[in-house]
């Protein structure tokens, strides 16, 4: 018989802990490795009493690194440990697709450095009719400044990427208009199932305004991602007639596989309000909820902004502090990260961490630390466990026993 009648499981994205016990083979840009980097920590300490999260503290968070503001308690409704990632990367899906079973060998591959080969974008010149501009990573809204006036003067269309596997394009809604997005964002996509220009997603990008003190990101967003290369633990879930709520862009990251009900967010803060809903509403009575808040990578740790990062930290934690509200003694909380982005770091690409995992429950009498663990499969193999499930054969994973 399952423990817990609801798992609800949030991905603070990119919020590691310190770095892999490999992330000397990683590497930001090819100048420095990755050894060192601990994004929790390094925030901390970039404010002066550094930070002001008296639940993730209640939780055990500073069983985990030094992090300033902090203390190490006595948590007895929480168990705190940290995860190695046993995939071959540092990126969302690589990451994401781990904590649900699947083991990536091979690295998603990015664009970062170099943009994209003129080949590729000849060929969707060719398939389009459009000309592309920019070509870079670079952060969605800042690129829109720079280059939002000339897409619309020339009729051009915006290519850009991340540190992560995606190809992303953006056009305004009211001329270029949104079907005819998406269809230049299909033929891309058709084109990027090339091992050579292979990515994880393509997403449409549209916007509004008519100067670049104007332009704005619509919520039309649309993402052309790739199916997950194996069985999950939410296609397990799904299939055996348990629930799995997704979310914020969970989502698109598993491209809808082993999802029975999605959830757009336009924030950290709105996914938060969103999840908080799903929990007291009623309709959501067994199974699993996956939660991404994407603000903490994209908006704070791209940028190397470790100031706005700590902000939306102690944000999350007043949000967390309303979410226990209506939490059963029979639910379980985990709380974790899909990789490490520290932005105190050089370069701007994704950190190879360690990620902490907190577990909370009313019904939790004896929490403490446990020992680190080897994948981040863990989680996915813990909820099946759970659930009365076995995980495929192809699937990683070991049960953290400790919470049963």
């Amino acid at each position: 018989m399952k423990k817990f009648k609801r798992v609800i499981c949030i991905v603070l994205d990119s919020l590691g802990i310190g770095n892999a016990k490999d992330a000397e083979k990683f590497t930001q840009n090819k100048e420095v490795n990755d050894l060192g980097s601990n994004t929790f920590k390094h925030i901390s300490e970039s404010f002066e009493n550094g930070l002001n999260i008296p639940t993730l503290n209640s939780f055990g968070i500073a069983d985990l690194t030094e992090v300033k503001g902090c203390s190490k308690v006595s948590h007895p409704n929480s168990y705190s440990l940290r995860l190695n990632e046993a995939s071959n990367g540092k990126d969302t899906m690589t990451g994401h697709w781990e904590m649900m079973g699947i083991l990536t060998t091979k690295p998603f591959q990015t664009f970062t450095e170099t943009g994209f080969p003129q080949e590729l974008l000849d060929a969707l010149t060719k398939e389009t009719g459009y000309k592309f501009i920019g070509n870079y990573a670079a952060s969605g809204t800042e690129i829109l400044k720079d280059l939002g006036e000339e897409s619309l003067r020339d009729n051009s269309l915006i290519i850009y990427t991340s540190s992560d596997s995606v190809l992303q394009i953006c056009a305004n809604e009211e001329t270029t208009g949104l079907n005819e997005l998406y269809r230049v964002c299909e033929a891309a996509r058709k084109l990027c199932m090339k091992d050579e220009w292979f990515v994880g997603r393509v997403i449409a990008r549209p916007f509004v305004g008519k100067t670049k003190d104007t332009f704005k990101r619509t919520p039309n967003r649309h993402d052309y991602a790739v199916s997950p290369s194996g069985i999950t633990a939410m296609n397990i879930l799904k299939n055996n007639g348990f629930e799995v709520n997704c979310v914020g862009k969970i989502n698109d990251i598993f491209n809808g596989v082993g999802v029975s009900k999605t959830t757009k967010i336009e924030s950290n803060i709105d996914g938060m309000n969103k999840t908080i809903d799903i929990i007291k509403n009623g309709d959501f009575n067994e199974g699993f909820c996956f939660v991404n808040l994407v603000e903490f990578d994209s908006e704070y740790g791209h940028r190397r902004n470790p100031i706005g990062y700590g902000k939306a930290i102690e944000t999350f934690d007043t949000q967390l502090k309303e979410l226990l509200n209506y939490l059963n003694e029979d639910d379980l909380l985990m709380i974790t990260a899909d990789h490490g982005n520290d932005p105190t770091w050089k370069g701007t690409d994704h950190t190879r961490e360690k990620v902490p995992l907190l577990c909370y429950s009313k019904s939790f009498t004896d929490g403490k630390m446990l020992n680190d663990r080897d994948s981040f499969a863990d989680i996915g193999a813990t909820v099946l466990f759970n659930f009365g499930l076995n995980k495929d054969d192809s699937m990683i994973g070991k049960t953290i026993e400790e919470l049963f």
